[in-house]
């Protein structure tokens, strides 16, 4: 009797594109050919167009998921005070995490010293390639609304205007009173919305399924577009740099998250990397949080066993202001213009970058390269503003590769905090594989 051949789980196959993805882009990369017309002009251009037809596949599910999911968490909750605890702790957790991600950022750059070690002449032929992309980043800096303006439009005037242009903290703030109001509704009309929604949730889950069966090949596609043209000679340039940001994001993860996951969570680490793995690796490919969101919420729900109360609550808003990765990398970057330049930082400096950044994060899209905007305005927190240009110009060229590490990073930490808050309101984790069989890769 033959025995069934068992599929090759999601996870492994999205890895295998993975490296694949980068072994292509490193051997296109070296050997010129990315540069080379039939490549520019052909082969580049379908890898970005699957690339970035995924990105919009899985998009476009994140306003039904989120509305859907968070309308049913809410209005289901019953007391109202559930979800103030729910939102008080929610915010503690990230932002502590992200203070602490800083934190970590600040002592390896102040330890390593990697603008130190730039040569001034290196420093000027970076700058000077890069300065173009680098006053337009400046220019959409100066665009940012103030603080007052932030709070404003945080309460959207038209909740479908906001979801048409992918705003989700306005409206993930417009769902919570919705859905706190649908909650006080007579049972009959209660359960009327709530079944209208829950059949939207669940045709978002299908179609996510659905969209997932192509990660593997566009994994692959975007992961080899960037590195094909990803300079290997301006790497070595910032190597140092991109090190430290690299060493500093794997601590975060590894030891901050792996002890608050083992602490707060009372999970074993080691088994929630492993639950969880397909997230980072979609995060790290579409560089995007938002992106990422749906698959995030179903691995949280089908993996992680997070009721969809505190997963539609605790990842959208993560998504939108938990930047542990965006803030680590925006204190080592600081810190290494600086260096570049000459510019010694106090410790109270210091103290404003931390401040700085982690209150800017929290503002900071979950969209690739957000990160460079906010970190104008750290650079001009501590009297960096007339290298702000220069200095995000030297940066530039490898800001690709640490954002996509950085998203990474960005959403094992909603996760994280949804483990915790979850255990915090007695839920009971890790759900049996047998039970859930989405947990198995299929």
């Amino acid at each position: 009797m033959a025995v069934a051949k068992r599929p090759i789980p999601l996870y492994t196959r999205i890895f295998i594109g993975l490296v694949l993805g980068v072994l292509v882009g490193v051997v296109m990369n070296f050997s010129g050919l990315a540069a080379q017309s039939w490549w520019a002009g052909g082969a580049l251009p379908l890898l970005d167009f699957i690339g970035r037809l995924f990105i919009r596949l899985i998009t476009m599910l994140v306003i039904p998921l989120v509305v859907a999911s968070l309308m049913m968490g809410v209005a289901s909750m019953g007391d109202i005070r559930k979800l103030g605890r729910i939102g008080g702790k929610t915010l503690i957790y990230y932002l502590f995490t992200t203070a602490l991600a800083i934190t970590i950022g600040l002592t390896l750059a102040t330890i390593v010293k990697p603008g130190s070690r730039i040569a001034p002449e290196t420093r000027d032929t970076l700058a000077a390639e890069f300065r173009g992309a680098a006053e337009e980043r400046i220019a959409q800096a100066e665009q940012r609304p103030s603080t007052w303006d932030i709070v404003l439009d945080m309460v959207p005037s038209n909740p479908f205007g906001a979801a048409a242009q992918g705003q989700l903290l306005p409206l993930i703030i417009f769902v919570l009173l919705f859905g706190a109001a649908v909650s006080l509704l007579q049972p009959v009309p209660r359960d009327a919305i709530l079944n209208f929604f829950e059949g939207v949730n669940g045709a978002s889950m299908i179609l996510i399924d659905w969209v997932m069966r192509l990660a593997p090949w566009a994994v692959f596609a975007l992961i080899a577009a960037v590195i094909s043209r990803f300079g290997i000679d301006l790497l070595k340039s910032l190597a140092i740099y991109a090190g430290v940001v690299i060493a500093g994001l794997a601590l975060h993860v590894f030891v901050t998250y792996g002890t608050l996951v083992s602490l707060l969570a009372r999970m074993n680490p080691l088994e929630f990397f492993r639950r969880i793995r397909e997230v980072p690796m979609i995060a790290f490919s579409t560089s995007s949080s938002n992106a990422t969101l749906p698959v995030t919420m179903e691995t949280a729900e089908e993996k992680l066993g997070v009721s969809k109360q505190v997963s539609s609550f605790v990842l959208p808003l993560g998504a939108t202001i938990n930047m542990d990765g965006t803030a680590l990398y925006q204190g080592v970057a600081t810190v290494f213009i600086a260096q570049v330049y000459a510019h010694s930082l106090g410790f109270d400096e210091l103290l404003t970058i931390v401040l700085t950044a982690t209150l800017a994060s929290i503002g900071t899209a979950g969209v690739p390269s957000a990160g460079i905007i906010t970190l104008i305005l750290v650079l001009n927190s501590v009297g960096l503003a007339g290298e702000a240009g220069a200095g995000i110009a030297l940066i530039l060229g490898v800001d690709r590769i640490l954002d996509m590490m950085r998203t990474a990073v960005n959403v094992t930490g909603d996760l994280s905090c949804a483990a915790y808050i979850a255990r915090s309101e007695g839920e009971t984790l890790m759900p049996n594989p047998i039970d859930h069989p989405i947990a198995l890769g299929k």
